[in-house]
């Protein structure tokens, strides 16, 4: 395998620091949005226990134990629930837009890392090539078979390893992508619920 890799060339390390970025950027994503589930399953239970009984005091205390994006939005609202409806809206608009980021972080840089390791393993593959015809012209009819062989396998380890970071990263950035998504629609569905509820609605 070493061996392998040693025969991709020096680009080889880069795509490789390119894939332990994205291992990392997946499994940091994945461990978050595992953990902000189960957080906001707690959290949302004990919030509208604390609202039936109206004790708004206990329910902010719910939001900022929490933490979660929606416990940030959750205690904008509570906290300035004394405000008429439409200021109240848009400053609970406003905070929703702030606490996205969280949902997203990372995600850009995953793809970017996707961009950057097919262009690395494209270039690679083009080094390569441009390795072997010079191995081609400088040997005659053959070259030398050795050196040759190289080449190409420089040209296709740094092509497979370019690919191998490059096609998890997508799916992995369209995958958490729509969990943003799913959580952005969740947290403006139970915002408007509890909105509505403080405000006599509901």
């Amino acid at each position: 395998m070493f061996n392998a890799l040693k025969s991709g060339g020096p680009l080889m390390i880069p795509i490789i620091l390119c894939g332990l970025c994205a291992i990392f950027i997946i499994v940091e994503r994945i461990v978050y949005f595992f953990n902000l589930k189960k957080r906001d399953k707690v959290f949302l239970a004990q919030l509208q226990t604390e609202l039936e009984k109206r004790d708004f005091a206990a329910a902010e205390t719910c939001c900022v134990l929490s933490e979660t994006p929606c416990a940030q939005v959750m205690k904008t609202l509570i906290s300035n629930r004394h405000l008429n409806e439409v200021d109240l809206k848009e400053l609970v608009q406003t905070k929703m837009d702030s606490v996205v980021p969280q949902f997203e972080h990372l995600l850009s840089a995953l793809g970017t890392i996707a961009s950057i390791s097919t262009m690395l393993g494209l270039l690679g593959t083009v080094t390569g090539n441009i390795k072997a015809f010079g191995v081609l012209s400088n040997g005659g009819t053959m070259g030398d078979p050795a050196l040759l062989a190289n080449a190409i396998a420089q040209a296709l380890i740094t092509t497979v390893g370019g690919l191998a970071v490059s096609i998890p990263s997508i799916i992995f950035q369209n995958y958490f992508n729509n969990r943003v998504n799913h959580n952005i629609r969740d947290m403006e569905s139970v915002v408007t619920q509890t909105m509505f509820k403080i405000l006599g609605k509901f």
